[in-house]
């Protein structure tokens, strides 16, 4: 028998299901820091003697330089050992974190919250890890186990921070969050498998890397597809929520922020049913999994208008939305997983950034129509945006059968 040639010996290990269990509750946990201030921010003001002006700053900034990250930091993935950077920035997480803890006035907290934002990308630089580690025909169980720790991570932070604020204060919140990333820092280590020695890559400066991200986006239109695709879903996801939050508690039906955020708890259908759904997408394929969720969710926000005037009305919509909008967030990250492992990260990077910029429109655009439209102009956009969703989705399905790909993913 022949001795394996270099290119064999040096494929990465696949990871084990205990490995990949640690790399989601990783993912979780790195995931709930931005998102604890958002049940206790007036509790935070409180203890710092400061305005709701002033504290809204924080979730602001930290939302920003995290998109700033993404875009600086998470292309050097596909330069750099993901292990290695996974490693770094986990524990500079950790850090930030003590400098929150540790901060005698809101200036100090809100400079290491926003350096906790700008170095969060373990969540993103994870999956692009296990995605060269896992059996192809796992590809989506895999991807929407690691999504899913997203979701549960940011329903963790708010349900716990609400309930450790309630029965001792604000601060302690950060310090257990303190001591859960010391814990996910020690431990990161035995869950990311040592890396095989890189092949050796022509020297690039740090300008060329960035510069890079945009230029293979350019060159893979099916990326380009499947970044406009998520750009108008997690749009739709934060329209629907603010506008919600303002529908609610109106005069109209008078509703209190208490019933608004159990509202949000309907979300937690998506951690059972994202990776099965995953499971679903590696047996018919990304493209057309995304096509039949896209059908699936137009439905759902059509239904947002009719029942959108009752608090258990709304249930319905909310249950199905939250089904199969996580779910085309996975089939398109498929897409990208499915490329060069070399350029995966700069993929997942212009990717990621689509979806935020459209997450920041839907934002602007669902409270702009709400105040000029109410609740049915928001219903209206939202529609439209679905619609875009469902349409992109067919072209791309159609365009990904029209090139005669053997590989269905």
């Amino acid at each position: 028998m022949s001795p394996p040639s270099p290119a064999q010996s040096a494929e990465p290990a696949r990871l084990t299901r205990s490995q990949e269990w640690a790399l989601t509750l990783t993912i979780a946990v790195v995931t709930a820091n931005a998102y604890y201030i958002h049940p206790i921010i007036g509790e935070v003001a409180r203890g710092f003697g400061v305005g709701e002006a002033e504290i809204g700053l924080v979730p602001a900034l930290n939302q920003l330089a995290l998109a700033l990250g993404i875009l600086l930091l998470l292309p050097l993935g596909d330069f750099i050992s993901n292990r290695k950077l996974c490693l770094v920035f986990v524990a500079a997480q950790t850090v930030c974190l003590g400098g929150m803890v540790l901060a005698p006035d809101l200036l100090l907290f809100t400079a290491a919250s926003t350096l906790l934002g700008f170095v969060t990308i373990a969540p993103y630089l994870i999956p692009a890890y296990a995605s060269k580690r896992i059996a192809p025909e796992r590809l989506g169980l895999v991807t929407a186990q690691l999504t899913a720790a997203v979701i549960f991570g940011i329903l963790v932070a708010r349900v716990g921070a609400g309930i450790v604020a309630a029965y001792a204060d604000w601060h302690t919140v950060y310090i257990a969050a303190f001591a859960l990333m010391v814990a996910v820092t020690a431990l990161l280590p035995l869950a990311m498998r040592s890396e095989p020695p890189a092949a050796k890559r022509a020297e690039a400066g740090y300008g060329t890397v960035i510069a890079s991200v945009f230029r293979l986006a350019a060159k893979h239109p099916d990326t380009q597809i499947s970044a406009a695709i998520q750009g108008l879903n997690f749009g739709i996801f934060t329209a629907s929520w603010l506008a919600l939050a303002l529908h609610l508690t109106s005069a109209e039906l008078g509703y209190g922020t208490d019933d608004v955020g159990l509202l949000a708890g309907v979300a937690a259908i998506s951690v059972f049913t994202t990776p099965r759904l995953g499971r679903w997408a590696d047996r018919v394929g990304a493209r057309k999994a995304r096509l039949a969720a896209a059908v699936v969710q137009l439905g759902g926000i059509a239904l947002f208008y009719p029942l959108g005037f009752s608090i258990w009305g709304l249930l319905v919509p909310l249950f199905i939305v939250n089904m199969v909008g996580p779910t085309i967030d996975v089939t398109g990250r498929m897409t990208l997983f499915t490329l060069a492992p070399e350029i995966r990260t700069r993929l997942t990077t212009s990717y990621i950034m689509a979806m935020f910029i459209g997450g920041a429109i839907g934002s602007a655009a669902g409270t702009a129509i709400y105040d000029w439209a109410g609740w049915g102009g928001t219903c209206a956009l939202m529609m439209a945006m679905s619609g875009c969703v469902l349409a992109l989705s067919f072209h791309a399905e159609r365009r990904w059968r029209a090139v005669g790909s053997v590989n269905p993913a």
